[in-house]
């Protein structure tokens, strides 16, 4: 079955869902109901129905987490172990994710619409590997001794943060909790986690397993709720020294106004992105395309270095072209439980309603639609892999995060003038560059003023590699030592020092 329908129905889905454990609030080691007694539908993308009703935390609910993440971080044990302590208890978490890997995605799947083979093969594996990563840091967090100008001795200190607000979207539920957690756990932080109303089931069941794993009360809370109330609640707070959010620009701004606004806390912010790939004429057509399909497609579109700009040199733009149609005819949309499909459902309805629009955007403003361009299927959240060519870079939807399943193909006739044209846009999360020229990949990749450049490849994410933005998409860095770095702080200790011989 190709793009034209709508894979396989959910009804007749291939994984059987599981009974739903984890509906409520997880404070200081407990699963606990809102104060106010408040649930939220959390809906099946595939479907549209009803998977659970869960806790709706507001800021009551989110002052009790505070309060427990305070104490276990100002009188509990997690910040006084021995690094190696806690990455012992990390390392026995993520050993319980690898126990139960088909449950995790299969939450992701049917809260979200992830691909179910992926999750299961690589998003929860990952995720262990993360806990792992970090746990493997937790005993090396050094300062520096400094070579003082005068009769001082001097040293560094790398102490926790301490409370830490996190707020974690929707496209990638389990990746991007423990980019968050994994560093923040193995600096000795404790925190308060908000995930996406539209996909809270997996990071309450990794509450569970936390506590399982021996994560002291307190460290981990998980509040599940909205953003205008529990994600606010957060980035007010007074008693939070630092709030880690990942989402739109737009929210993105609120967060950081919000921390101003309060106690000044320190904000890193990993926001949107409409970025480029650059292919040049003597780029391998086939590669070429896959990579660039691969780019806007990947994960429905729903992911902030989404390919969405796709720049071609002239000499290679029709060729080119036909390619990435023959391909987008062929690729497989429907349930995401299949092994067939490439790409599921949109994550909600609102997701898939703004998509839409900005499709409708495209073709009133002259854009040309090559293929796709349309809903699929008579139930759930499906959209047709779509891209336009004749595109201009004033056009909303060569300007605007789509967040979507939506190319927009450019031609380009000389590398400054590729440089100028990525570069022109309000955002600087990726790029990618496609040429077998060593000489224009060095010179493009440090033209662009981007956080990531991949060089003929995408998504080439790796646990060790930083990842964030330049330009309004944000600041700070996850993944990578750069990230445990985000949660400490530095301390300087100094004392005279008398008759020395040496300074």
């Amino acid at each position: 079955m190709g793009s034209d329908c709508n894979g396989s129905s959910a009804s007749e889905s291939f994984v059987k869902t599981p009974t739903i454990k984890f509906t409520k609030l997880f404070i200081n080691g407990e699963f606990v109901d809102s104060i106010s007694g408040k649930t939220f539908e959390t809906i099946d993308p595939r479907t549209g129905e009803v998977i659970a009703r869960i806790a709706e935390g507001d800021k009551e609910d989110v002052d009790l987490a505070v309060k427990a993440a305070r104490a276990a971080f100002d009188n509990g044990p997690w910040p006084r172990f021995p690094g190696a302590e806690r990455g012992r208890i990390m390392m026995k978490f993520a050993d319980l994710i690898d126990q139960h890997v088909e449950e995790l995605a299969i939450l992701d799947t049917v809260d979200g619409g992830r691909l179910f083979n992926f999750g299961k093969a690589v998003d929860i594996p990952q995720v262990a590997e993360n806990l792992r990563y970090y746990a493997g840091a937790a005993d090396k967090i050094h300062g520096d001794v400094l070579k003082m100008s005068r009769e001082l001795q001097a040293y560094t200190l790398l102490e926790p943060i301490g409370v830490l607000g996190h707020i974690i979207p929707w496209n990638f539920p389990s990746t991007l909790f423990f980019a968050k957690v994994s560093p923040s756990l193995a600096a000795g932080c404790t925190m308060v986690i908000k995930p996406a109303e539209q996909t809270p089931l997996s990071a309450l069941y990794y509450a569970h397993l936390a506590k399982l794993a021996g994560v002291p009360d307190g460290v981990l809370n998980v509040i599940t709720g909205f953003g205008q109330t529990a994600g606010a609640a957060i980035s007010y707070h007074m008693d939070i020294d630092k709030v880690s959010f990942t989402g739109s620009t737009e929210v993105g701004r609120l967060v950081m106004e919000a921390a101003a606004k309060s106690n000044l806390k320190q904000v890193s912010l990993e926001l949107g992105g409409k970025s480029p790939l650059v292919i040049f004429d003597d780029a391998d057509i086939n590669m070429a395309a896959d990579l660039a399909l691969l780019g806007v497609l990947y994960n429905k579109g729903e992911i902030c270095v989404a390919s969405s700009r796709v720049f071609v040199q002239e000499g290679i733009y029709d060729e080119l072209v036909k390619k990435l149609e023959e391909k987008a005819k062929a690729w497989v949309v429907g349930d995401p439980f299949d092994p067939n499909v490439r790409q599921g459902p949109q994550v909600d309805k609102q997701q898939y309603n703004k998509i839409l629009t900005y499709i409708d955007h495209g073709k009133n403003e002259g854009a040309t639609l090559l293929t796709g361009g349309k809903p699929l299927g008579n139930k759930g959240y499906y959209i047709a892999p779509t891209i336009f060519t004749d595109v201009k870079d004033d056009m909303l939807i060569a300007k605007d995060e789509i967040f979507g399943p939506v190319m927009a193909l450019m031609k380009f006739k000389t590398i400054e003038e590729a440089i100028q044209r990525a570069n022109n846009t309000r955002y600087g999360l990726a790029a990618g560059i496609i040429t077998k020229d060593l000489n224009v990949a060095n010179t493009v990749s440090r033209s662009i003023r981007a956080g990531v450049i991949w060089i003929n490849c995408y998504f080439a994410f790796d646990r060790d590699c930083p990842y964030g933005g330049y330009k309004m998409s944000g600041f700070g860095r996850d993944f990578g030592l750069e990230a445990l770095h985000k949660y400490l702080h530095t301390k300087s200790v100094v004392t005279p020092i008398y008759n020395s011989p040496w300074l």
